[in-house]
């Protein structure tokens, strides 16, 4: 095996407390970290090109090309992670220790790192206190006046299995720039921020690193599409092209430039144009914190440089909505329930409506009203009650469903009373419309309309494959949820139901070893969708796997004890109900009751 010896900047880090956690809660440990792996972790690393050497366990070590790359990383991480921890118990939190060192290591062939400046990082790690970054002296010379952080000098410390003594530095990550505001200062920065309680967001010109000037434009005009598309999303404000623009060719300090524009989140990126072909890297920042939420990069040949940006701001856009509409609603969570106002009280009731039972369907029902009577004028939370009746059918709660039908419509019909502008009020009053109202015609008016408003809205195009699988055009669902799927991968609030819907579409086409993929899928999204469920129940059987049917249709009977074939068939709100025939003759040979 060959080796190469090099001078690496290395992170070491590990979960503090790690095994008091995992003794308490180990599953679901585990899946708190993997999810904060995979939404804050691996994405800042990626930004700061970090390359993960090995994990092992709740720890990592982590490869950067400069200290100042590791440092910033750490400084991320943590920040994100006092973030996340907030309002959460003691013995609840998750906290990182990370230690980070300037040495030498030997590389092997395998990509694997060995080593003094392996092994010192990992005892400065052993050495920091939770939440906190230790750094080796050789690594505190590379940062030192670069980091708006309290500083402690731990002086000489004897490392364990590390012969000579080591010059420590602690970073203390909880302790902000803000805090060293006057206190004027810091009352217009309070003043500031209460100016909106929306999400507000400004997206800051692109950097050129193509070395070409006359690419510039294409960065520029990349900024404005997303602007644009960004615009479109009311419950979203968007600051102006001009406004925005005024930090051109200037280095940027996001938090500074929060503040002196007024906005929670800044997305910023980059554009490289290498012969015909062209990367766009984009970063959304919380301006609080400096933490990254979010990064992603995309590729393109140059053939048609319009279409492309319609392609990435539609990504962008896609992405970042649920991500920005996600972090309102954690941060709406931790705050007093008696003390919310209409916007928080529809944020809570988007959170309930995201896990599916129906005692938190009551809870988001309830919430919705709430906001709706704190602010009368506010549209969506009415709009998202009539959707929880959508879902209280779907899941077959309903104790009393001439009322619950009913009152979905009242809802839907109130909310477009009041606003037939916004497209989240069209798409979930359509979708309430249609498949409580059977109003078909009027639903679809109302879905496309807000397609039309905004072609990256991803619950219209969930509502648009729902309606167009009870109109029974499969193919035409079959597009719309897997355009949902692309917009919105990760968006908790509706994890499953474009899966499952997906199935449906598929079987009704004949198209069953693709229907078993989606319904497989939709299981995992989401283990309690009824339709989902019934979805892969009736794929395993129609791809010869009636056992394995069996077994899968005792989950309907766990959701739904008074199942039968018969009652869902007449109460399916489909228009054209030879689409459900293949489902339902699956059912039937899994066994499940007529």
């Amino acid at each position: 095996m060959t080796e190469t010896r090099k001078l690496a900047a290395i992170l070491a880090a590990d979960v503090a407390g790690y095994s008091k956690l995992a003794g308490a809660d180990e599953e679901r440990t585990l899946a708190r970290l993997r999810a904060l792996w995979s939404d804050l972790i691996a994405p800042t690393i990626t930004v700061h090109h970090g390359r993960v050497v090995k994990r092992t366990g709740d720890g990592s070590i982590i490869e950067f090309r400069s200290v100042v790359e590791a440092v910033r990383c750490a400084i991320e991480v943590q920040n994100g992670m006092a973030e996340r921890n907030a309002g959460l118990p003691p013995e609840r939190r998750i906290e990182f220790r990370v230690g980070i060192h300037l040495g030498d290591v030997v590389e092997e062939s395998d990509g694997d790192l060995m080593g003094d400046g392996v092994n010192i990082a990992a005892r400065l790690e052993g050495i920091a206190k939770p939440g906190a970054i230790c750094l080796s002296e050789d690594a505190y010379r590379q940062v030192k006046g670069r980091i708006d952080l309290s500083i402690s000098d731990l002086g000489q410390t004897q490392l364990k299995n590390i012969v000579d003594p080591i010059r420590v530095y602690s970073l203390e990550v909880g302790v902000p720039a803000e805090a060293k505001l006057t206190t004027p200062a810091k009352d217009a920065l309070a003043q500031r921020g209460a100016l909106s309680e929306v999400p507000s967001i400004a997206v800051l010109p692109f950097q050129n690193m193509s070395g070409d000037a006359d690419q510039e434009y294409f960065a520029d005009g990349m900024v404005e599409e997303i602007i644009t598309a960004l615009s479109r999303f009311r419950s979203l404000i968007v600051i102006t092209r001009n406004s925005s623009f005024t930090y051109k060719g200037r280095a940027v300090d996001v938090k500074q430039a929060g503040r002196e524009l007024g906005v929670g989140y800044v997305l910023e990126g980059s554009v490289r144009k290498a012969a015909n072909r062209v990367r766009i890297t984009v970063q959304l920042i919380d301006c609080s914190t400096g933490a990254h939420l979010w990064a992603d990069r995309f590729d393109g040949a140059l053939e048609d440089i319009f279409d492309l940006q319609d392609k990435i701001a539609a990504s962008v856009v896609g992405a970042i909505a649920p991500k920005l509409e996600q972090v309102k609603i954690e941060h709406a969570k931790r705050k007093p329930t008696d003390k919310l106002d209409a916007y928080d009280y529809y944020l809570q009731a988007l959170s309930h409506l995201g896990r599916l039972s129906l005692h938190e369907n009551d809870a988001a029902i309830r919430l919705a009203a709430r906001a709706a009577e704190s602010d009368p004028s506010f549209a969506l939370p009415l709009a998202l009650g009539a959707y929880c009746y959508v879902i209280r059918r779907s899941q077959a709660w309903q104790t009393d469903a001439k009322h619950d039908v009913a009152e979905g419509v009242r809802l839907a019909k109130a909310a477009l009373a009041l606003d037939q502008v916004d497209a989240s009020v069209l798409a979930y009053a359509g979708h309430a419309l249609g498949q409580l109202g059977r109003d078909y015609d009027a639903a679809i008016v109302l879905v496309n309309r807000a397609l039309s408003l905004n072609p990256n809205l991803a619950i219209a195009h969930l509502s648009a494959g729902w309606l167009q699988n009870f109109l029974g055009n499969p193919q035409a669902a079959l597009e719309h949820f897997d355009r949902q799927i692309r917009l919105s991968p990760l968006d908790p609030v509706i994890k499953g139901f474009a899966t499952g819907g997906a199935a449906q579409a598929c079987i009704a086409l004949g198209r069953y070893s693709e229907a078993l993929t989606w319904a497989q899928q939709a299981a995992q999204d989401n283990p309690d969708f009824l339709p989902g469920i019934l979805a892969l129940v009736a794929a395993l059987v129609l791809t010869g796997r009636v056992p394995e049917a069996a077994s899968a249709g005792k989950r309907i009977i766990e959701l739904m004890p008074r199942f039968r074939i018969s009652l869902n068939r007449a109460r399916a709100p489909h228009r054209e109900t030879s689409t459900l025939d293949q489902l339902y003759d699956g059912l039937r040979k899994a066994g499940l009751p007529e």
